[in-house]
């Protein structure tokens, strides 16, 4: 790769949305929402009587604001076809040019460059800037909250349009009925079945604009039961949507622990240089009582285990659970922690686990370390776990 292409590689890096460990992509998504407030705040000053002492000022802002937008373009144009390596330079940059997104960036920018051409509805245009901003939530393609959003609505859509087929049909219900009791009362206010549709619509989604409303004895009552019967239908989209957000978080979040999760047979654990274990006796070392070193491998050779023997520096060590008639419900597994995981970061003594449960080994870049309540879980480690749950949902494997 030649040093124009590593810089044009780097570039793409750094303009494009969703890796939190570079720092300057960081700064730069930083950097990109802050223009776009900016440029939004002129935009909408503009429209104050107030803003006029500030012309200048507010047209110098924003055309510091747009030519961020317009470098931000042509490197997005200039690296597309790094975005799109499958595909000549030209095509690349037709992709890109003609994307939704593509299209959003060159519909902000033209009102500015290209004035003559929007007299009238400009504004609508630069209200396009914020649609950059969604950009931002782009992070990941399975769990980002768009996305999900999207997910939920499709998964939901035969019962929000159950649940919105009913509204309708209330609402010409309720046009029908209060036409047939107001009508004699106020002719003028609904002359025919159709004009209760935007009384019925307001009453329904508790809007109230008040302009039309029920005079009648008979027709009141009505009105305040069909307003009764539209707070609980239009709560019934709110509460399908609510749920297929909580189903859609759970089942992330579960895929997510499920993913990083293996089962094992037995534990290796090499003693490096300084590891606890140099020095000691089997039968001192702090290990649960479920677990016990069956071999040692020292210098290629296997050797047998007594409660005497001492452990050397370099030693390979064979842990397996008990397999004594009580423990037959011990299991041994490992937890891969990435990024996302919840114990990121954590202690092992904040962590909400079962007392059944314990970490008994993390295997951390060519170290074994043997925790306490105050070791902190970092990204990378491989925690070597057992549990004593018969009630295990995990996909583990007994140990015998």
């Amino acid at each position: 790769m030649s040093k124009r292409d590593k810089i044009k590689q780097r570039v793409f890096q750094i303009i494009q949305i969703g890796n939190n460990s570079d720092i300057p992509s960081r700064y730069f998504d930083i950097f990109i929402v802050f223009v776009i407030f900016i440029n939004l705040f002129v935009v909408f000053f503009e429209t104050f009587d107030e803003s006029a002492p500030f012309h200048t000022l507010l047209f110098v802002i924003e055309a510091i604001t747009i030519g961020v937008f317009t470098i931000e373009y042509i490197l997005r144009l200039w690296t597309a076809d790094v975005a799109y390596p499958d595909m000549p330079k030209w095509k690349a940059i037709g992709k890109f040019a003609f994307s939704f997104y593509g299209a959003v960036d060159l519909l902000t920018l033209l009102p500015f460059y290209c004035p003559f051409f929007f007299p009238e509805g400009a504004i609508a245009f630069k209200i396009l800037r914020v649609v950059r901003i969604f950009r931002l939530f782009q992070v990941n393609s399975t769990s980002d909250a768009f996305n999900v959003i999207t997910e939920v609505l499709k998964e939901k859509s035969s019962q929000l349009l159950s649940s919105f087929v009913m509204i309708i049909i209330l609402i010409f219900g309720a046009s029908l009925t209060m036409y047939g009791v107001e009508h004699p009362a106020q002719p003028e206010a609904f002359p025919n079945a159709f004009s209760g549709i935007w009384w019925a619509t307001s009453t329904i989604l508790t809007i109230g604009y008040g302009d039309v409303y029920p005079v009648t004895l008979a027709g009141r009552f009505i009105g305040m039961l069909i307003g009764f019967l539209g707070v609980g239908l239009v709560a019934i989209p709110t509460a399908i949507i609510s749920a297929g957000f909580v189903e859609r978080y759970t089942r992330l979040r579960e895929e997510a622990l499920s993913g990083e999760t293996k089962a094992l047979r037995y534990v290796t654990s090499v003693v490096g240089h300084g590891h606890s274990f140099v020095g000691k006796k089997v039968s001192e070392l702090a290990l649960p009582p479920q677990l016990r070193i069956v071999v040692i491998v020292r210098g290629g050779n296997e050797m047998g285990v007594t409660p005497k023997t001492v452990i050397k520096q370099d030693d390979v060590l064979l842990l397996v659970s008990s397999n004594s008639e009580e423990q037959k419900d011990v299991k041994i597994y490992e937890i891969i922690i990435k990024a996302n995981h919840e114990w990121n970061g954590m202690r092992i003594g904040d962590l909400d686990i079962s007392r059944r449960d314990s970490i008994i080994m993390i295997m951390r870049d060519d170290r074994n370390i043997i925790p306490d309540g105050d070791t902190i879980i970092k990204e990378g480690d491989i925690l070597i776990m057992y549990s004593q749950k018969n009630d295990d949902k995990r996909n583990v494997l007994d140990v015998h």
